[in-house]
């Protein structure tokens, strides 16, 4: 689908050095919000965040002060003239939210993988010209969540953009969420005219290693962040760990460095383009090089055939995993990326080999 967006320049809200939202997890108390809105005021953010509504894992958590939240952040942009927004999870919140004239709505990881849902905010979102993010869901599936996008994209809203916050792994990570980059690399290379912003506070869990990943998204070139702050993280209501201080923020942003696609120096230019030849033509080997893995696969296919043999060879499967990993170590690549590419290898082999078991038995 072709979406016309509008350009992020052009949303109505502050941009300084780049799209900066900013503010607590949770509206907890007028007296906080206010606090939180007075410590961001004119230092560059774009826009105050907090929950007023919260989608919790287990019932008896802190769910949201909820409509009257919504009146404290009203007070906090007219005392400061922050503009100010707030996650959207049912037609009842976009409704609300409105009715305050809240400036701009997200919807949560929890909600876009549901298009029922997802319909249901369209449908309250149509006829309203206001921004709307939409978070990543929560699994790593980038069809749901295009197809989220699209479904706010046909209600009639042009000021859309996307929020990276990281994916649910049943994998130890250092992280609370895997940021697995490929996703909205992918994202940003089928639609790159939608505004793209990096949750850092979700996909860390950890307020010690925000930076990291703040840095990072703005080496990829994201069009700003989403940063959870509170006066007091720890004692916060909710997500304490993930949260900076205001004068953290501040100090995070003055070190943050805001990459460019291109350099205008001429001898970058020319040596970056000797480089991507370099790079090309080792691709265009690898590309040779497993196209012939593949043709031995196919054979090696035939002969199992022959021999009533299992596609699947566990124990070949694990010796191949075991050899190809300690042999990536020793040349400076890291275990996962060998695992996963050798994942992508072998099921693209078992994928040859079942096609030719079919086409043989037909």
């Amino acid at each position: 689908m072709n979406m016309d967006i509008t350009p992020l320049k052009d949303w109505g809200l502050p941009i300084d050095k780049m799209f900066l939202i900013a503010g607590p997890c949770s509206a907890e108390t007028e007296e906080q919000v206010l606090e939180t809105a007075r410590a961001l005021a004119d230092d560059g953010v774009s826009i105050m965040r907090a929950g007023i509504w919260k989608p919790r894992t287990r019932p008896g958590s802190f769910e949201g002060v909820g409509l009257k939240g919504l009146a404290w952040l009203d007070r906090a942009r007219q005392e400061t003239g922050l503009k100010v927004c707030t996650e959207v999870a049912e037609p009842a919140h976009v409704e609300a939210c409105l009715e305050f004239n809240i400036d701009m709505v997200w919807i949560g990881a929890r909600t876009t993988p549901n298009p029922f849902a997802i319909q249901a905010l369209a449908d309250a979102l149509k006829g309203v010209d206001i921004p709307v993010l939409v978070k990543n869901p929560v699994n790593a599936d980038i069809g749901l969540w295009v197809g989220a996008l699209e479904r706010i994209h046909n209600a009639g809203i042009n000021k859309l953009g996307v929020i990276h916050r990281g994916f649910s792994s049943t994998r130890e990570m250092v992280y609370r969420n895997n940021p697995n980059w490929k996703i909205p690399i992918e994202f940003k290379r089928k639609f790159p005219q939608v505004p793209m912003v990096c949750d850092p506070s979700h996909i860390c869990g950890d307020s010690k290693l925000i930076f990291g990943v703040a840095q990072e998204a703005m080496d990829l070139l994201y069009d700003g962040l989403m940063v959870e702050v509170h006066p007091n993280p720890p004692e916060a209501w909710s997500d304490a760990k993930q949260q900076l201080t205001p004068a953290q923020l501040m100090e995070m942003m003055a070190q943050l460095n805001l990459s460019h696609e291109e350099s205008e120096s001429r001898d970058f230019q020319q040596r970056m383009e000797q480089l991507r030849r370099e790079v090309d033509g080792l691709d265009n080997q690898l590309l040779d090089a497993l196209s012939s893995r593949m043709n031995i696969v196919r054979e090696m296919g035939r002969l199992k055939r022959e021999q009533n043999v299992s596609t699947l060879q566990p124990h070949r499967w694990n010796e191949i995993v075991q050899d190809r990993v300690e042999k990536g170590a020793n040349l400076s690549l890291s275990n996962d990326f060998v695992l996963e590419l050798m994942q992508a290898v072998h099921e693209e082999a078992i994928r040859q080999q079942e096609a030719d078991r079919i086409a043989g038995s037909n």
